[in-house]
């Protein structure tokens, strides 16, 4: 494969994996206490947690997406995106294996897509898609830099 389409493999997954965690974070920050009650049904953050946890996660997937999306600490943005969709998928996993018939919260918090095998499916496919902008030695050019060709 030539530097190129190197390039372009990489542009790609940044533009689709930053851009998935931009539209997830949105309605996530319009709604915290939503989100706080999502969270909750997983049974997997203390009390204490869930509210920061509601803010705060939010604001992280919004931050690595647009710097995915921008072109801005790609790799570092790559590994943080991956690291979420790790957490994410060992979440899922549990709420799979406890028998919990809840709502992933991924991209809405009333209801949604329901915990479920097909969930981890696209999870796993979202984490592989991390992978060429965390790894790639091209890293492909930043969207400022598309508008000034």
């Amino acid at each position: 494969m030539n530097d190129s389409v190197k390039s372009m493999v990489v542009l790609v997954c940044r533009l689709v994996v930053g851009g998935i965690f931009i539209f997830a974070s949105l309605d996530k920050l319009q709604n915290p206490q939503a989100f706080a009650l999502v969270i909750h049904h997983y049974r997997l953050v203390p009390f204490a947690l869930l509210h920061p946890f509601a803010v705060y996660l939010p604001v992280l997937e919004f931050v690595v997406g647009a710097a995915l999306v921008l072109g801005i600490q790609q790799r570092g943005a790559a590994l943080v995106t991956l690291l979420l969709n790790l957490v994410f998928i060992i979440a899922i996993s549990s709420a799979l294996y406890r028998g919990l018939d809840i709502s992933c919260g991924c991209f809405n918090t009333d209801g949604g897509h329901g915990v479920g095998l097909s969930l981890l499916w696209r999870d796993a496919l979202l984490l592989l898609a991390c992978l060429p902008p965390l790894l790639g030695c091209k890293t492909g050019p930043s969207i400022l830099q598309l508008f000034k060709r």
